[in-house]
């Protein structure tokens, strides 16, 4: 993980004059953070990979992190001698976590302006990630209360675990399509945020 050194790079190739710088889904969302050390890039660099959090996916660590915890429950009513679904609650937490650089105010305009444009995308990014599994929590509530009833409350059980496993599943491949099209536009991304707060001042 090279990140903050790779945008120095990229900013000098670019030769960027810098400058200081009700019956509705239960979600909740809290934020933590992690500090970071470290006065240069390459130091900056270490500590992120050091400390961000460990992603099981990949095995190794990243900079920012949305942990994403699924619950709730189903109950099951009799209607016209059929089982139905009589209530269902998904109840969603996600726990975003970021960076915290120590050294910030400490910091050289150039780096400080790397720094702030990297942990902003982060942030962003994360809030992303968020809103995706609030969007499929969201649906999926609505798809379990509009399941037509079965035979029998086991052939409704049955329907109801296959339905929730296909939307974790249309969930989990929602994060993971994001997150590579974030990587792949990553560098374009950088440099945009790059200029537009070196033209805005800030």
């Amino acid at each position: 993980m090279k990140t903050i050194a790779r945008l120095m790079a990229l900013a000098a190739l670019a030769s960027l004059p810098f400058q200081p710088a009700g019956a509705q889904t239960i979600t909740t969302k809290t934020f933590s953070y992690f500090p970071v050390g470290g006065r240069t890039a390459a130091e900056l660099d270490a500590e992120l990979s050091k400390r961000g959090p460990m992603m099981k996916r990949s095995g190794s660590r990243h900079p920012g992190a949305t942990k994403i915890k699924w619950g709730g429950s189903v109950t099951y009513v009799r209607r016209n001698d059929r089982c139905a679904v009589g209530e269902a609650k998904v109840v969603l937490s996600t726990q975003i976590i970021l960076p915290r650089w120590k050294n910030r105010n400490r910091a050289t305009p150039s780096l400080a302006l790397i720094w702030d444009t990297l942990s902003s995308d982060i942030k962003r990014h994360e809030e992303r990630h968020a809103e995706i599994a609030r969007t499929h929590a969201r649906e999926l509530e609505r798809t379990l209360r509009r399941l037509p009833s079965e035979r029998d409350c086991e052939r409704m059980q049955a329907r109801v675990d296959r339905v929730t496993a296909d939307a974790v599943a249309r969930h989990d491949a929602d994060q993971a399509r994001f997150d590579r099209i974030e990587s792949k536009n990553f560098n374009d991304r950088m440099m945009r945020l790059l200029t537009h707060r070196l033209n805005n001042g800030k």
